[in-house]
């Protein structure tokens, strides 16, 4: 399959919007951590049970985990169609 350099380059724009939703997404997640931890340590200063407060703190970091492998993804296909579409 031949793939003309239009497409290329529609797939190369592809890729940097997404990566600039996986940017947006990954501050978003940070920001929920932030915030969750913020609740913990209320619950806690208020003698409150905090268990399930850090169970989804828990999760928020591993979902940003994964969000920033998928952001390493999206880098390297468009490192790749870089070379592809050739100097821009």
């Amino acid at each position: 399959m031949n793939i003309s350099l239009a497409e290329w380059t529609e797939q190369l724009d592809t890729e940097r919007r997404h990566l600039i939703k996986a940017d947006q997404d990954i501050e978003e997640g940070w920001q929920r951590i932030r915030d969750q931890e913020d609740r913990i340590r209320q619950l806690s200063a208020g003698s409150h049970e905090a268990a399930q407060a850090e169970r989804l703190a828990e999760a928020l970091k591993q979902t940003l985990t994964e969000w920033l492998r998928h952001r390493v993804l999206i880098e390297q296909r468009i490192a790749y169609l870089r070379q592809q579409v050739g100097p821009e």
